[in-house]
């Protein structure tokens, strides 16, 4: 592909561009880049779809840097509350997420840890250990978006800025090294850089410079720099744990073996034998090697997916519309090639000429994991929202680019058991996300059962697209989640929410109401709401009210209400009163 083709196509000179020994240098580590071939040279070998290269023992130790805040969502939430109007400054917080049917904890403030706080305790004994902490909820995007001021900082030493997650990226170190002074001084120019960039949240910045990636994330934990050729060494006392797989590091420690370092001293060929190859990657890790991809596959330049957005876009939701609909094809035209894509350059560029770029990769992809067309969709959103919603851009995006950067021969994936269509639930996605892209991101939802005491709660729409996981637990462990006072079965058909306007009546027309205590003033006769057939009637049956007063210590989720269950005509529903006022929850169909 030549430049302007290149050009045209958003930004693939990157992907296709040969550049010679001096250029690499110049360019800080671009071992990657020397494997990328001309069409001409990829159609000598078979369409470029099959042109591989297997890594050397030198690319497997190229130099790279890692920066790394380990506060990063607590620095997101804050510099959050600052845009608008809240204080989150020299005050404890926690930033809780949902795991499964667990509320935990994801990141701490130091003023939080120093009471014991940490990460992965459940919210509530958090709460219990720093009564004086702002708990908030994790918001990826909100962290990504931040997280861009820190890659922009970055790229003053270097263009290849690649991230895997928001509060952490990688760098190549080889040519800004040489410019700079030695690793030594990269590394506080880089620190001092992005510490700049943070302002007051720049206190914890930690660097690291190291042979490999999964070295260099080590090294960053401890803001130090591995000398070339040391890995092996540094890596030797590190916990099983720091590989990042719970399960395997629980097993490894039954075995008897703790650390890398007693990995490592094992015989490569027994590791295979029995764990099959995720154990030799796991070896090499131990041994200081990063494996990377084993095989480089040369991206084809018929892969780069791009569009034009006529109008162009100024909304996230539009530009992340087309994205998905990108990261689809991308990465189903690497499927039907045999191809993984485990990094890919995101590009955009403006009705103004504007033209910004950005390496996205999968978090685990030293373990050989690929992108998913959600995961890569998400990290697409991620991005062009740090564009967009900082003012970056000046203009409405009208070209969108995805350019995979790096690709592996596809490991295969397994089908469902019971067989199903796979084309048809992809068909179903692309149809589901076009009405997307229509009617707006939220407008699209499916419901996930989960736990509650109310038929509304026990409900929790989740838009097309997003993790389909309950926010209050049907079981915890293998027993099944008690919720006192729960309505109990067989549940309304139809639920509303919030409760639809209605009065209850006594025979004598007035409303019937429910003292402190819960007690009914007057019996229902009669209930008027538009949601009933014919706008309501009389009350030929009824049970209750059953006084309904939970999480009273929560400002924002305490509730206090009562319940009745009626039958108006041959309609069954349940009416709440809340505050005075009567509404019909929900109807018995």
């Amino acid at each position: 592909m030549s430049g302007s083709e290149a050009d045209r196509m958003g930004g693939g000179a990157r992907a296709t561009h040969v550049m010679s020994g001096s250029e690499a240098d110049r360019m800080g580590g671009g071992a990657r880049a020397t494997h990328v071939r001309s069409g001409s040279e990829a159609d000598r070998m078979g369409g470029g779809a099959r042109a591989t290269h297997v890594r050397s023992g030198s690319e497997l130790g190229s130099r790279t840097g890692c920066v790394w805040c380990p506060d990063w969502p607590v620095i997101a939430a804050r510099k959050h509350a600052d845009a608008v109007g809240d204080d989150l400054r020299n005050r404890p917080v926690i930033v809780r997420e949902r795991v499964g049917s667990r509320d935990v904890v994801r990141a701490a403030s130091a003023e939080a840890r120093a009471f014991g706080v940490a990460r992965g305790m459940r919210r509530r004994e958090a709460e219990a250990r720093c009564p004086d902490a702002v708990c908030v909820d994790a918001d990826e995007a909100n962290e990504a978006r931040t997280f861009e001021r820190v890659a922009h900082s970055i790229e003053v030493f270097t263009p290849r800025v690649v991230l895997d997650r928001p509060g952490r990226c990688e760098f190549p170190t080889r040519g800004p090294s040489r410019y700079f002074g030695g690793d030594d001084a990269l590394a506080a120019r880089v620190r001092a850089e992005v510490v700049a960039a943070l302002g007051p949240d720049g206190a914890d910045v930690r660097v690291g410079i190291a042979d490999g990636v999964f070295t260099a994330r080590l090294a960053a934990r401890r803001s130090t720099v591995v000398p070339a050729g040391g890995s092996a060494e540094f890596v030797a006392p590190w916990p099983v744990s720091v590989l990042d797989d719970d399960d395997l590091a629980g097993l490894l420690v039954r075995l008897g073996l703790p650390t890398l370092g007693a990995v490592a001293a094992l015989a490569p060929d027994a590791v295979l034998a029995r764990f099959g190859s995720e154990g030799r990657r796991i070896h090499e890790l131990a041994r200081g090697v990063d494996p990377g991809p084993p095989v480089l596959v040369t991206p084809p330049p018929d892969l780069v997916e791009h569009a034009e957005l006529d109008p162009p876009a100024e909304r996230v939701d539009l530009a992340a519309f087309a994205a998905k609909k990108l990261a689809d094809r991308l990465l189903a035209r690497c499927a039907e090639r045999g191809l993984a894509c485990t990094r890919v350059l995101v590009v955009a560029e403006t009705e103004h000429g504007e033209r910004f770029t950005r390496c996205w990769r999968h978090a685990r992809s030293e373990y050989g994991d690929a992108l998913t067309p959600g995961v890569l969709a998400e990290r697409v959103r991620w991005q062009l929202d740090g564009w967009i919603t900082t003012g970056e851009t000046t203009a409405g995006i009208a070209l969108l680019a995805l350019i995979p950067d790096e690709v592996v021969p596809a490991d295969g994936r397994q089908l469902g058991f019971w067989g199903g269509d796979q084309v048809a639930h992809q068909r179903a996605d692309r149809a589901l996300a076009r009405v997307q892209g229509m009617v707006g991101f939220d407008a699209v939802t499916t419901a996930v059962v989960q736990g509650g005491r109310t038929p509304a709660e026990q409900v929790r729409w989740v838009p097309w697209g997003e993790p389909r996981e309950p926010e209050l637990p049907l079981v915890v462990g293998s027993e099944v989640a008690a919720w006192p006072g729960v309505l109990p079965p067989p549940y309304p058909a139809r639920v509303f929410h919030p409760p639809v306007p209605a009065e209850i009546l006594d025979a004598h027309g007035g409303a019937v109401t429910v003292n402190g205590r819960g007690e009914q003033l007057g019996a229902p006769a009669h209930v008027r709401c538009r949601a009933l057939p014919d706008g309501g009637g009389a009350v030929r049956a009824w049970a209750g009210p059953w006084a309904f007063d939970v999480r009273w210590w929560d400002m924002h989720a305490r509730r206090r209400c009562a319940r009745w269950q009626l039958v108006v005509d041959d309609v069954a529903c349940i009416v709440v009163v809340e505050g005075g006022r009567a509404g019909v929850e929900a109807i018995y169909d």
